[in-house]
């Protein structure tokens, strides 16, 4: 009966540590699966028994250590039930740290009734009220550490703090909102009796309602100790003299975090320099409340400031704000950047991107554009095409927004007119028309048709048959986008002046693709290697041509005891031949 009550106890313990950490409750493999047997997570039945059982377990610890510390709470400390039922309820960290404590200090034991555990413990273990008081505001351990007292646990020694609190909260601002006010404006909670509500009924005294005070103190606390009151009363007045009522301001205000007036007075200002009237500002703000009221205005001001950048006059920023479209002003603001983005990656002239901006900004700020590597791909074209797409007709920047099918383009029709053109040049050689073959050589040809064959035909007249200059075409497409006169030159140099035969450029097709000089200068390096014996005869050209010159004379100049300055007179031939001609 000890051992089943143990291993109960041992289960218990388990589930509240992972309660404790914030682990998942799913069941650890048991040695008895190395069999081969399948684990009950692979029946959902059983699987979905398993994992309820465990969520209602831990739910049932949870509510019990509540309960052990709201009767702490409320009948040892002697705090109003009220305030021990908020701090047992909303402190989840805390109940946590406490539980882990519970753990440690109850190892051995048997009892696995866990309100009785905590209630013993708590008996002979104080704890820091003002932990779990702190963390029931809204405040996490890393922001109220610096905050707890240094020789008091109890709550009930600072008449102070808890005095200011149950002001706030009768006053009906939430507890868990308290936490900010804390944060921002520590002195309200030193306030003596009565100094705080003269504070607040202030606000009312401004024609303010107590449930737009609520929302103002929430989000504004240091307006409770003086700062930046007359920047506020600014603001008040400046809205009703824009025609928006208190109303629309409660309306909006609701739930913002923070609200810098000052800010947000500079924006209805700032609209005002641009030529905008009352009525028509307060019409601007009722339609768009984001332009006021996001992130206090900031957004906005960041946006007239991209807009100047960019060349857009004040009649033109005063337009922007007038028609403002439904999106955010921070998602209007990225738009922008990611269409100047969009334009420079087509290759724009920066003149007309500054065009764009100051006829399409409303266009520019709705748009979400695609990459313009994907775009590319999508479309097919070069980004010379886009950029002359774009500056024919702006609005194509619709059809390219993201989340939108994008259409190939069509070939245009003179590129068409010169594939069929190559295509006919290679049907006259004998390739299979569409075939894949044909395709491929046709991706790497470069050049019209007419000079393709004139190539060809240089080719064939060096001394190659129709049939070798065609094997030498299917194995390197490439040597037919040089010049006629690059490959006479080549031809000339490696026949005429080096002395190898003309088969050479049948095997080694990759000597086309090197210039005249290192072409020239390997070679007559090889031919001397060659005669020196350092080479073998049938050694490849392909690696005394390949390699950077680095690794051409670490492994093929240096070794021999004269390559080093064969080499040096070599390449001075060469530098004096290229600067007389």
């Amino acid at each position: 009966m000890i051992s089943l009550q143990r291993v109960e106890k041992l289960h218990i313990f388990t589930l509240v540590s992972r309660l404790c950490i914030g682990s998942s409750p799913t069941s650890s493999k048991s040695s008895l699966y190395a069999n081969g047997h399948r684990p009950i997570s692979q029946f959902p039945r059983f699987s979905t028994f398993q994992v309820d059982f465990h969520e209602k377990r831990h739910l049932q610890v949870r509510r019990e250590a509540q309960a052990a510390l709201l009767d702490y709470f409320y009948e040892t400390r002697n705090l109003p039930f009220l305030d021990a039922e908020n701090l047992s309820r909303n402190s989840p960290n805390f109940l946590n740290r406490l539980l882990k404590a519970v753990l440690i200090y109850g190892d051995g034991e048997n009892d696995c009734d866990f309100r009785r555990l905590v209630t013993r413990y708590l008996r002979y273990h104080p704890v820091n009220e003002f932990e779990a008081f702190f963390e029931s505001i809204g405040l996490c351990p890393s922001d109220y550490a610096s905050f707890l007292p240094c020789v008091s646990v109890s709550l009930s020694d600072d008449e102070l703090l808890l005095h200011n609190y149950y002001v706030l909260c009768n006053y009906g601002i939430e507890k868990s909102r308290i936490g900010k006010v804390y944060m921002e404006a520590k002195e309200v909670f030193s306030y003596n009796d009565g100094v705080l509500q003269s504070k607040i009924k202030s606000f009312e005294n401004w024609g303010l309602r107590h449930s737009l005070v609520v929302e103002i103190i929430s989000c504004s606390p240091h307006l409770l100790i003086g700062g930046d009151n007359q920047e506020f009363h600014d603001f008040l007045e400046e809205i009703k003299k824009l025609g928006l009522n208190l109303g629309w301001l409660e309306k909006h205000v609701r739930g913002c975090d923070y609200c810098d007036w000052k800010c947000m007075l500079e924006v209805m200002c700032l609209l005002g320099e641009l030529g905008l009237r009352d009525e028509q500002i307060g019409q601007v703000i009722k339609n768009h409340p984001g332009l006021l009221l996001e992130c206090s205005g900031r957004c906005t001001l960041c946006l007239f400031g991209l807009l100047l950048k960019f060349g857009t006059t004040p009649s033109g920023a005063q337009a922007v704000f007038h028609h403002f479209p439904k999106v955010s002003v921070a998602g209007f603001t990225r738009n922008l950047l990611r269409s100047y983005q969009f334009l420079v990656g087509i290759n724009m002239p920066f003149r007309d991107i500054v065009r764009m901006f100051s006829l399409y900004p409303l266009l520019l700020g709705t748009c979400q554009l695609k990459k313009v590597g994907s775009l590319v791909h999508l479309l097919n074209c070069g980004v010379s095409r886009i950029c002359k797409m774009v500056e024919e007709d702006p609005y194509v920047l619709r059809k390219w927004i993201r989340g939108v099918r994008v259409e190939r383009l069509q070939q245009p029709s003179r590129a068409a007119r010169g594939r069929g053109v190559k295509a006919r040049f290679l049907e006259t050689l004998g390739f299979v028309e569409k075939s894949c073959e044909m395709e491929r050589i046709l991706r790497l040809l470069m050049g019209k048709g007419e000079e393709l064959q004139e190539r060809f035909d240089c080719i064939v007249n060096s001394g190659l048959s129709q049939e070798n200059a065609l094997a030498m075409l299917r194995s390197n497409p490439r040597v037919l986008n040089m010049s006629k006169d690059v490959i006479e030159r080549k031809i000339d140099v490696i026949v005429r002046e080096l002395g190898y035969p003309v088969s050479v450029v049948l095997t080694h097709p990759i000597l086309f693709t090197y210039t005249t000089k290192r072409l020239k200068l390997r070679l007559l390096m090889h031919k001397w290697l060659k005669d020196e014996g350092s080479v073998k005869a049938e050694s490849s050209l392909r690696s005394f041509l390949k390699y950077p010159e680095e690794r051409f004379v670490r492994c093929y100049v240096n070794p021999h005891p004269g390559g080093t300055l064969v080499w040096e007179i070599l390449k001075r031939k060469m530098d004096s031949s290229s600067e007389m001609a």
